[in-house]
Order: C-alpha cells, then sequence, then structure tokens
C-alpha cells in the first residue's frame, strides 16, 4: 500500500510483508464497536522515524497521523513485550542464518551510562563518569546481538546490572550460555559467589577481562558489546535518554537491533 508520503525511515514493501505477521492482531472486529485500528504500517514507520531523528513525539510530521495515537502503540508495545519478542526472533533467525545456534553459549556484557534529557524517573549520577543520568546494561552475543537490556539510575552498579540482564535472558528457560566475558568492574566476590548459585541449573563461568596496560587497548571479545554500543548510538533517540521511564529507554535500544536485522534479512 503507497503511504503517500516517502521518508528513509519509512518500511519497504518487502520489509513491510515480512514485518506483519509479527506484529499483535487488532482486537477489533469489523462491525464492532469503537475506532478500526490504525493502519500499522503508518504506526511503526512513525516509531521509527522518531527513533532515527530523536524529535519529540509532539513534533512528529502529521503524515503519521495523530502523534497521541502513534505514541499510544508505542507505549503499548512496551507494557506487551512486544519489542523485546520482536529483537529475540530477529536476532535467533539472524544467527541461524550464519550457521550457527539459535541461542549461544558465550556472551559479552558492559554498561554505558548517559546523559537524561527529561524530568524522568530513575536517575542517578554515576560518580566515576561524572554524569547524571542513567545506565544502560547490556548483554550481547559473540555477533555483538543483544540477548538483553535493562535501563538503570546511573548510580546503580554494574554487579547488579549483570544480576538483572541474567536473570531476564535466563527467565525463558535458555540454558546454553556458558561463558561470559566483563571488564574489571565486574570483579567481587559477591557476584562470583552468586554466579556460582546459578551453577545448580545453568554452567556459567565468568571471566574477568584485564586491561595488560595504559592507554586504549582492544580487549579480547569484550570489544563486541564495545561496538554494539556504537551500533544504538546511530540512532539520534539514543544519543541520549529522552524517555521518561526506563522501559521505553529499554524498548528504544531493542528497536536499533531490530532495524538493524530488519535491513540484514530483507
Amino acid at each position: 500500500m503507497s503511504t503517500g508520503y516517502d521518508y528513509p525511515t519509512n518500511l519497504s514493501d518487502e520489509q513491510w510483508q515480512f514485518f506483519e505477521p509479527l506484529l499483535p492482531k487488532p482486537k477489533w472486529q469489523p462491525g464492532g464497536p469503537g475506532r478500526p485500528p490504525r493502519d500499522l504500517r503508518t504506526v511503526l514507520n512513525g516509531i521509527f522515524y522518531i527513533h532515527k531523528t530523536g524529535c519529540q513525539w509532539d513534533m512528529l510530521p502529521r503524515d503519521f497521523g495523530p502523534n497521541r495515537t502513534i505514541y499510544g502503540y508505542f507505549r503499548r508495545w512496551c507494557q506487551q513485550g512486544v519489542w523485546s519478542s520482536l529483537m529475540e526472533r530477529f536476532r535467533k533467525w539472524e544467527r541461524l542464518d550464519q550457521g550457527r545456534k539459535a541461542e549461544p553459549s558465550a556472551a559479552c556484557a558492559d554498561s554505558q551510562s548517559i546523559k537524561i534529557m527529561t524530568q524522568g524517573r530513575d536517575v542517578g549520577v554515576d560518580g566515576n563518569k561524572k554524569i547524571k543520568g542513567r545506565k544502560r546494561h547490556i548483554l550481547v552475543d559473540t555477533l555483538g546481538l543483544i540477548l538483553a537490556v535493562v535501563v538503570t539510575p546511573a548510580n546503580t552498579d554494574d554487579r547488579k546490572g549483570l544480576q538483572a540482564l541474567l536473570k531476564q535472558y535466563l527467565s525463558s528457560g535458555v540454558k546454553r550460555l556458558r561463558k561470559i566475558w566483563v571488564d574489571g568492574g565486574y570483579e567481587s566476590q559477591d557476584l562470583k559467589d552468586w554466579v556460582r548459585e546459578l551453577k545448580q541449573t545453568h554452567k556459567i563461568d565468568l571471566e574477568v577481562v584485564e586491561k595488560s596496560g595504559k592507554g586504549f587497548e582492544v580487549q579480547k571479545q569484550r570489544w563486541k558489546v564495545e561496538r554494539t554500543f556504537a551500533w544504538i548510538s546511530n540512532d539520534r533517540r539514543n544519543t541520549r535518554d529522552y524517555e521518561v521511564n526506563t522501559t521505553h529507554s529499554a524498548a528504544m535500544i531493542e528497536i536499533s537491533t531490530i532495524r538493524m536485522l530488519l535491513k540484514r534479512m530483507v
């Protein structure tokens, strides 16, 4: 279907045909009460425009329809876990397409403190980075694809963030993960003890990759998680944290992975 306007972030016809069956089906039925749902292709185009350009919801071009409606879909899909589900599905397809198993046996974890640009909730100060805002914690496979993402106040300890990541990722019942590479900021006996308790159900080893000297250094395996932070920062909505709550912040990071993989697949 022609949208009547053309933005670089719009879904192509092929991408939309691929994407449409994966979206939640509207509950509204023809002849039933209420208004018919918006064209979901236009809704996605609007969300992707916000995501790439970083503009405010109120400044969304009218081509996409009422901005409150577009935002309403974004928020509803956050609450329903649609973005995380799509990211997981796309990640598995990409791994299988590269001849790998759907779930990885090794991963990397790291965090990134980022300034917040709104009067949002869950805000703290990272004393080391001298940043007031939030902290993004991500767990990625060796391809740099996100397995789990958690956004917290910036004063959250990295080790607590890693525990939250693992709880999120392992909650789906996956058991193949065996190795996680982290930097020296995760070094602690408490975290080692916590991971050791996981071995009753998950045989995971935590390996701390230390720097061998001063200055810039490409660290074994860990450069892959740094590359992922660079990928998500290519989308302007992720250069700062513009969201009122952390659930929406995490969703914007998930959308970065979804859009990146969609371009690879279609």
